[in-house]
């Protein structure tokens, strides 16, 4: 996925009106000079897209908005939902400015407004403490919304659902996503027990046109009807994969390529008798991917991969364990064919510890860039849960993940190359409570649930902010679990950096004195 979005490029205009001069591009000089030149400062603006959270009226769902607290951000600024219903935000139903006491769909403490669409409005007063509302049944929308000056850098919204009974069941969540123009999505499905669809949701004035590809074992399915899907002006489609091809395919990738404007994708996969989640997309194609948190209690773990170019790949496969990087006994390497989806079954792979997933295509010349994803089941036979691992990015800087409980979050940290540093903050919850901050030390190659800090006198949920202090390359995740009459509910959320900042270059000189002239 092309990781440069629309939302710096705005952040980076705006600073550049402020500083007199701003690129791009490195100056003639080197890399060096343009470091030593370049601020460091918070972006001004950030979207974030909800794909429609269910199509069961057995569906509650809630949402949770967090930004942190970030230095040197403009005093003012908000936050703003809107229901994905063909309307620009201006004329739609979600105004978002509902001030306390003000009457709405949402509850007190700590919850704000709604709109007439069933869309929930999330009004923060200030970064560093989460809103939440919650919302009910199939009629929910898809919603489109933006963050502006102190409320931007790194903000984040969950979305999680609980089904009661049917396909899907369980606890489904997500992190609503950014607006991109690709997308990859190893691990879908057009088998007869699963019901799959990709949400595209666009954010913008003009409709997008976008194409969905489909790659299953034996290379791309034909599909006439996944070119060229338009997806109408701040509105979202759910596109069912069976209708696409009439493949029955267990393991299949997903391709969403935009032709023109841009959208936030995610997958819906249900399962019959194994629940559902979000499948998020997975990072860019790379040669090394690491694909963090998988519950240590996980009864089964399907890899799904896939290389999107002419050359076939050779995996080197590794678990990131609590001791270290180890190679698991009879999955050493994996080939891929170009083209082609492979699923490997690696069993219960964690083996009741903590682990995180590397895998490596060479290095150089020789590597290949690949994409993947994890298919983790917990419970036993009857009772299964489902849920998914893509690789993501790692936390250079800083990221941070909304909707935890006291109780069911697990946060998964892993350090490669060497060890690591770092810092974790647990906000003010959402109706009250005083954030806590803990420090970890992680060893190289080495995976760690860690322990994590609570805010004193937690009321509703609270957001997790992981700060990379210092050390090697940091990945994360958090899982949040529950129970349902003996069922293992759970949905895993991976942590990229949220790239609240950008490096804007500092003027040579005072510009200011010609635009007095």
């Amino acid at each position: 996925m092309k990781r440069t979005t629309l939302s710096l490029i705005a952040g980076t205009a705006a600073l550049a009106a402020v500083t007199g001069f701003a690129t791009m591009n490195s100056p003639a000089g080197s890399e060096e000079s343009t470091a030593r030149t370049a601020a460091q400062l918070p972006v001004e603006r950030s979207s974030r897209l909800c794909p429609a959270p269910s199509n069961s009226d057995l569906a509650d769902t809630v949402y949770t908005s967090f930004t942190p607290v970030t230095k040197g951000t403009d005093e003012q600024g908000k936050v703003r939902l809107a229901a994905a219903d063909g309307q620009s935000p201006e004329n739609s139903t979600g105004e978002g400015g509902k001030g306390e006491g003000e009457k709405g769909n949402g509850k007190a403490g700590g919850k704000t407004g709604g709109t007439s669409a069933g869309a929930p409005t999330l009004n923060p007063k200030e970064p560093g403490t989460p809103v939440a509302d919650d919302t009910s049944g199939a009629e929910t929308p898809a919603l489109t919304g933006t963050a502006t000056g102190r409320f931007a850098p790194g903000w984040t919204v969950q979305q999680t659902t609980e089904v009661a009974a049917g396909a899907g069941r369980g606890l489904l969540g997500t992190a609503c996503g950014l607006p991109d123009t690709e997308f990859w999505f190893p691990g879908a499905s057009t088998a007869a027990s699963r019901t799959d669809y990709v949400h595209l949701t666009n954010p913008d004035d003009s409709a997008a046109v976008v194409d969905v590809e489909l790659y299953g074992k034996g290379g791309v399915l034909k599909s006439t009807v996944g070119d060229g899907i338009t997806v109408k002006p701040h509105a979202s489609e759910p596109i069912l994969l069976s209708t696409l091809t009439e493949a029955d395919e267990k393991d299949l990738t997903v391709h969403v390529s935009v032709r023109s404007g841009r959208v936030a994708a995610a997958v819906l996969a249900l399962d019959g008798q194994r629940g559902g989640d979000w499948l998020a997309p997975t990072t860019d194609p790379a040669a090394r991917l690491v694909l963090p948190g998988i519950p240590k209690d996980a009864t089964d773990v399907t890899l799904v991969a896939f290389a999107p170019g002419e050359a076939d790949a050779d995996l080197k496969v590794r678990l990131a364990s609590p001791s270290g990087l180890i190679t698991p006994a009879g999955h050493e390497a994996v080939h891929l064919k170009a083209g082609m989806t492979t699923a490997v079954d690696l069993g219960d792979l964690t083996r009741g510890e903590a682990g995180s997933l590397v895998l490596t295509s060479g290095e150089g010349e020789s590597a290949v860039p690949v994409v993947a994803a994890l298919r983790v089941l917990r419970g036993k036979s009857g009772k299964q849960e489902t849920a998914f691992v893509p690789a993501t990015a790692p936390v250079d800087t800083r990221a941070s993940v909304a909707g935890n409980d006291a109780k069911g979050t697990v946060l998964s940290l892993t350090a490669l190359g060497t060890s690591a540093t770092v810092r974790v903050t647990a906000s003010a919850g959402s109706e009250g409570g005083t954030a806590t901050t803990k420090q970890y030390t992680l060893k190289a190659g080495a995976t760690e649930n860690v322990a994590l800090p609570v805010p004193d006198g937690l009321k509703g949920t609270y957001a997790l902010t992981v700060e990379r202090l210092s050390g090697g390359q940091v990945y994360a995740s958090r899982t949040l679990e529950r129970t349902y009459e003996g069922v293992p509910a759970f949905t895993v959320q991976t942590l990229p950096d949220d790239r609240g900042t950008v490096a804007v270059p500092r003027a040579d000189q005072d510009l200011s004195v010609l635009q007095k002239r």
